[in-house]
């Protein structure tokens, strides 16, 4: 994520190494993973029981989308170089709360379906609408929360509705039993499967298939920021970062899976190593936030800023060790939470105590 905010993702007409590895990818398996937060947050593979618990869970979820969602429209008020994602967050919390008890296969089945449909609907109800994500959403944009609302899950740069895919596909995973590592491996496997077929299938239907010649490889060259035109179906076949399109969203959905696959194993095969990235995972809001606040001071000196980004990465592993190592969660985690396990227990007093935040 750091990388696509900072280095070029284009040079000279062709992908760089950033954009080759991480463009379109990075963003997905941040989605990916709120999923899983949401499904660890609800009790992980044991689902919310009917009544006042699955009450109290969304009602947790809901305060969790409100102040995360109200921290992105402020850090998009100050006009960063980066597309702020988080109001789209707080979006998709919303859409996860009548989800809560639905077990892993119905989640699953659901990510299939919103795949396959959700393009489809954007497509239709873009139609008309003005191209490109224009301008990011600032706590301005509550003053009209109709127009708010159609950016956040249509037209903004991480459009919810597709974006629901990933929502689901998190949510499925996190009511998995990880601890087990045919999970982990069945996940990595899974993801490189679908990732690679979702490419090979986009070539065969962008060549073979015509799809390229009756967009134009002009337009399918041009960067698109969460959204693609209307003008055809074919647009569905392309599996261009951030279109948005069920090509796209299954092979970031694969990347997203392997990536958390890898990590699993790597937590059991060589768990030292994998203490530094879980200490800087145990802290994502702060992080994110500081990292979006440090670029609007300084967007950087050129269009290729190494050492900026190896600023950026240096300083987040420092926060989060020192976190970890304090036995402490991010600040920002800890009011999120917090004000979220206060409404939980409300509403439901039976709500167990949280568990002990420092990482094993």
């Amino acid at each position: 994520m750091f990388a696509t905010h900072i280095l070029p993702l284009r040079a000279g007409g062709a992908e760089t190494p950033t954009g080759l590895i991480a463009d379109g990818r990075a963003s997905a398996l941040f989605a990916v993973l709120a999923g899983v937060g949401v499904a660890f947050s609800s009790g992980g593979t044991r689902r919310p029981a009917r009544g006042r618990a699955h009450l109290a869970a969304a009602a947790a979820l809901l305060t969790r989308g409100a102040l995360v969602g109200l921290l992105g429209l402020w850090l998009a008020g100050l006009d960063p170089p980066a597309a702020v994602i988080l109001a789209y967050y707080g979006l998709l919390f919303v859409v996860a709360t009548p989800l809560l008890r639905l077990p892993a296969s119905a989640l699953a089945v659901g990510a299939v379906l919103a795949c396959v449909v959700t393009p489809m609907a954007s497509l239709l109800l873009r139609s008309g609408l003005p191209t490109g994500p224009g301008e990011q959403p600032g706590l301005a944009a509550l003053a009209d929360p109709g127009a708010l609302l159609r950016t956040l899950a249509l037209t903004g740069y991480y459009p919810v509705l597709p974006w629901t895919t990933y929502l689901l596909v998190g949510m499925a995973v996190g009511r998995l039993d990880l601890r087990r590592r045919r999970v982990a491996v069945g996940l990595l496997s899974g993801g490189v499967a679908l990732a690679g077929l979702s490419v090979a299938t986009s070539l065969l239907l962008l060549g073979p298939g015509g799809g390229a010649a009756t967009i134009g490889r002009v337009a399918l060259q041009r960067r698109r920021y969460g959204t693609t035109p209307t003008d055809s179906w074919w647009w569905l076949a392309v599996d261009t970062p951030h279109s948005g399109m069920p090509l796209d969203l299954a092979h970031t959905t694969g990347t997203a899976l392997a990536v958390l696959g890898a990590m699993l194993l790597l937590a059991r095969w060589a768990r030292p190593v994998a203490l530094v990235p879980a200490a800087l995972g145990a802290a994502p809001l702060t992080l994110y936030t500081l990292h979006v606040i440090a670029l609007t001071a300084y967007p950087g000196s050129g269009p290729d800023d190494a050492a900026l980004w190896l600023g950026h990465v240096l300083a987040a592993t420092a926060v989060g060790v020192t976190l970890w190592l304090a036995g402490r969660r991010g600040p920002l985690e800890s009011v999120v939470s917090g004000a979220a396990r206060g409404v939980r227990r409300l509403l439901d007093p039976s709500t167990p105590a949280p568990a002990s935040t420092r990482y094993p």
